[in-house]
């Protein structure tokens, strides 16, 4: 049985003229619970959108998004419904096409058949009536659903709309299809520079955060043209190379490029975050950060004799890595997602991705000083910083982790043993506790606050009592 909260109300509403459609019908099929997570698309037939907005508003939140082209978006009990018309589609001439440029007939009286028609794939054009759970499959997308595949619905029309190969990877990706080959040759010749840039990071994170596998959506963007187009720096990873005796990880061909190691890497940080339950937010800063840890590589990878061979080296790449990494972010505006600033915490891993091991490899004499400047460096993320450390060790091989490897949990104790945390490296003394012993404000207060926060990362002192005892040995140099 086909069910949802609000059915029965819609029922009561549009009795055999509403049909829910789409990937929730989709998920259905394949026995997935998506009550609690996604939206239920809706297809109400025979009923004027002005009808549709006059019965639903008594009820809930109607938002006319698109009413011209007879879509809206109902709010009931706190979940939200996209609601539409049948509608046919017809491409723009335009030069560049984007994921908009089509002009749209809503008609409440076409057949459920020629909308479902316009969809992408077989398997999302499918409808359920809500009054009987009646289905309209044309296209055999439950067949489709059956044999976990994606095929193009409608083959001369799949090229008009250049997210639909962004689409088709998403879906290999997240619901573990395959691609028909089919997608691969309408894919082609697709010019994709028309899609904003919100639809294009909005699909690569939704492969990032919804995969148990991101590579497999990342692999398929490769093979679809989607790297080359739109992602020039992940996508000339595919051709640089790595050493075979420090990387022997290799593509499906028996290449030992960057990019076989970096969709493992991102692979294994996948099940680390799973694990460890981080946040969304939190998950995804560490995925892009395995996405693009190695993209330096490519500027920086050189053969050079050393222990009795010649070996492929790329000294410096991590620093060139948050370079090339920080115009691919501006290019694609990766700011903040969900309202946190992820940029600066993505950059400092990249760059910082190896010093991890640095620390490890130096442990029998380090100080509190190096973890003081190392979480700083990293903008106190410890654990993204040994999770990333421990995915990049593992994307050697194909064995899944499920926990930090040695070096991470040593990297998580030693923070934890020296009590150095985002919260104790803020500083401790503030202007106005200069100002309380003394000092008067402008621009050299700003240089000796700046000098203390350095001896406090250099442990000189810990408390800010300590630090404001400190601070009057300034004062009184000032004097003399």
């Amino acid at each position: 049985m086909f069910d949802f909260p609000e059915k029965q109300y819609f029922i009561d509403l549009f009795g055999n003229n509403v049909y829910a459609v789409g990937g929730f019908v989709r998920d259905h099929l394949l026995g997935l619970d998506k009550k609690k997570t996604d939206m239920v698309d809706l297809l109400i037939t025979h009923t004027p959108v002005e009808e549709i907005v006059q019965k639903l508003e008594k009820d809930g939140k109607v938002n006319p998004v698109g009413k011209s082209f007879g879509v809206i978006k109902f709010t009931i009990n706190t979940r939200t419904y996209d609601i539409a018309l049948p509608r046919s589609d017809k491409p723009k001439r335009t030069a560049v096409r984007g994921h908009k440029d089509f002009y749209i007939a809503a008609d409440p009286d076409l057949p459920v058949e020629k909308d479902l028609e316009r969809r992408d794939f077989r398997c999302n054009s499918i409808a359920l009536r809500l009054s009987d759970d009646h289905r309209i499959d044309p296209f055999d997308g439950a067949g489709d659903i059956g044999g976990k595949i994606i095929r193009v619905t409608n083959e001369k029309a799949f090229p008009e709309d250049p997210l639909r190969v962004l689409r088709a990877a998403r879906f290999v990706s997240v619901l573990n299809f395959s691609l028909d080959k089919e997608v691969y040759a309408l894919s082609k010749s697709v010019d994709l520079t028309g899609l904003s840039v919100e639809r294009i990071t909005e699909e690569l994170f939704r492969i990032l955060l919804e995969s148990k596998q991101p590579s497999r959506g990342l692999e398929e963007l490769f093979r679809l043209g989607v790297l080359r187009q739109l992602f020039p720096e992940l996508y000339r990873l595919t051709l640089c190379i790595q050493d075979s005796v420090f990387h022997p990880e290799r593509d499906e061909f028996g290449h030992h490029t960057v990019w076989a190691h970096t969709l493992l890497t991102v692979d294994q940080a996948a099940r680390l975050s799973l694990r460890v339950g981080l946040s969304p937010e939190s998950s995804l800063s560490l995925l892009l950060a395995a996405l693009y840890h190695d993209v330096g590589k490519v500027g920086t990878t050189e053969f050079e004799h050393k222990r009795g061979r010649m070996v492929i080296t790329s000294n410096g790449h991590d620093l060139l890595g948050e370079a090339i990494a920080k115009k691919a972010f501006d290019r694609l505006k990766i700011f903040s997602w969900n309202g946190v600033d992820m940029r600066k915490t993505i950059l400092s891993l990249i760059r910082c991705h190896h010093r991890a091991s640095e620390l490890w490899s130096n442990r029998d004499v380090l100080t509190k000083k190096a973890f003081n400047r190392l979480a700083v460096d990293i903008n106190g993320e410890i654990e993204l910083l040994a999770l990333l450390d421990t995915a990049d060790r593992a994307g050697r091989n194909h064995i899944p982790v499920d926990e930090l490897d040695e070096e991470g949990a040593w990297l998580i104790d030693a923070f934890r043993a020296l009590n150095v945390s985002k919260q104790t490296i803020q500083p401790l003394l503030q202007g106005r506790d200069l100002i309380e012993i003394g000092f008067k404000p402008g621009p050299g207060m700003g240089g000796i606050l700046k000098d203390l926060y350095q001896k406090q990362l250099d442990n000189v002192f810990e408390t800010r009592e300590e630090g404001i005892e400190l601070a009057k040995t300034y004062r009184r140099k000032d004097k003399r």
